[in-house]
């Protein structure tokens, strides 16, 4: 069968059309993929450069001599553990300074925006009884590290633990707890609006050669998630420090941590442990309610370590009577009143623990 001519012509004209037609399509197509290629070589490039832009060292006042591989390489031991995060002690080698570094879980902390609004606001907090910020690392997988000063008579319950003789002088007494009483001052009426400690308790009282408080970890729960956060809270609680209206830590406040003073005051005058967890038929739980109990059972001698009375004139600078031990005693139950409304603010408490002194 012999095609006409003009059918063949229009066979032809469709073959050269269908030609253009695939020609312009693989063009596209490969244009396309180019760009999508370039695209994706462009995002991972930037996402390489966005990891190693997050190894950064923010420097405090008192913290210039920190470097970067100075923090990374010092060798630690750990002093202390937690759900969200690790405490070290650390020989930093270029300066030969020993420096407290606290290691936060990247999942436990808040969001980058926010955690580096609170470190620097954190970070310009000074007072001479509060344990500064010096400097905080944000490493490349997201790790971060809080510098602080390292205080070489540890903490306040290891003090009171010890019983090696300096706990039971009166001056030491009036010493750390009217310096505790002036760090959480500044916290409370010090700043722009209070800051609340959030977790104060015996183990985050640091002294020095000369027994001087400082108050550490003040608002470290601003750095982390409510997760986080609640677990700091129940923590407490299982110490024998949180207060008992407290339900979420976001509820925290002046209040709370005047409770939580009011057990870490009794603590230094007892002895006793907040927790006692074998208590006999006549004990409490709690430390509060064991010396409220002892007051109702005019159990006067279970209030404060005899050995105050018994070293008083000897070796130390302040007279103590057992007046201003009842004293004491009262200003640390006031703190430790059930109802929040009833507790003394801050500067109450450092004006009557003045007072005992003077």
């Amino acid at each position: 069968m012999k095609l006409s001519p003009m059918l063949i012509l229009v066979l032809g004209i469709a073959s050269a059309t269908f030609l253009v037609i695939v020609a312009l399509y693989v063009f596209f197509y490969l244009k396309r993929v180019s760009k999508h290629e370039s695209k994706d070589i462009e995002s991972s490039e930037k996402k390489q450069e966005e990891v190693a832009q997050k190894e950064d060292l923010i420097i405090f006042q008192g913290g210039e001599d920190l470097t970067i591989c100075d923090i990374l390489d010092a060798p630690g031991e750990v002093i202390g553990k937690s759900n969200y995060g690790t405490l070290y002690k650390a020989l930093l080698q270029r300066s030969n300074k020993v420096r407290l570094l606290r290691f936060l879980r990247p999942v436990c902390t808040v969001r980058a925006e926010e955690l580096d609004e609170m470190i620097q606001f954190l970070g310009r907090i000074r007072h001479p009884k509060l344990v500064p910020l010096l400097g905080f690392y944000t490493g490349s997988r997201g790790e971060k590290l809080l510098v602080h000063p390292f205080y070489r008579h540890g903490s306040l319950t290891q003090f009171i633990r010890d019983g090696n003789g300096e706990c039971y002088k009166w001056s030491n007494i009036c010493r750390i707890s009217i310096g505790i009483a002036k760090g959480l001052e500044h916290l409370h009426t010090g700043q722009e609006k209070p800051i609340i400690h959030g977790n104060l308790k015996s183990k985050n009282i640091l002294l020095d050669r000369s027994y001087q408080p400082y108050i550490s970890d003040s608002g470290l729960h601003l750095l982390l998630n409510p997760t986080a956060g609640q677990e700091m809270l129940e923590s407490s609680a299982a110490q024998g420090y949180k207060a008992p209206e407290l339900i979420k830590m976001k509820d925290v406040s002046e209040e709370s941590d005047i409770y939580s003073l009011g057990v870490i005051l009794l603590e230094l005058l007892s002895g006793k442990e907040p927790i006692n967890e074998h208590p006999t038929p006549d004990e409490d739980f709690y430390l509060p309610n064991f010396m409220r109990n002892a007051v109702l059972g005019h159990r006067i001698s279970d209030l404060y370590h005899p050995s105050f009375l018994l070293r008083n004139g000897r070796d130390d600078k302040i007279q103590v009577t057992e007046e201003c031990i009842l004293k004491f005693f009262q200003i640390s139950m006031a703190c430790c009143s059930p109802s929040p409304s009833v507790r003394p603010n801050i500067k109450q408490v450092l004006r009557k623990l003045e007072e005992i002194v003077l």
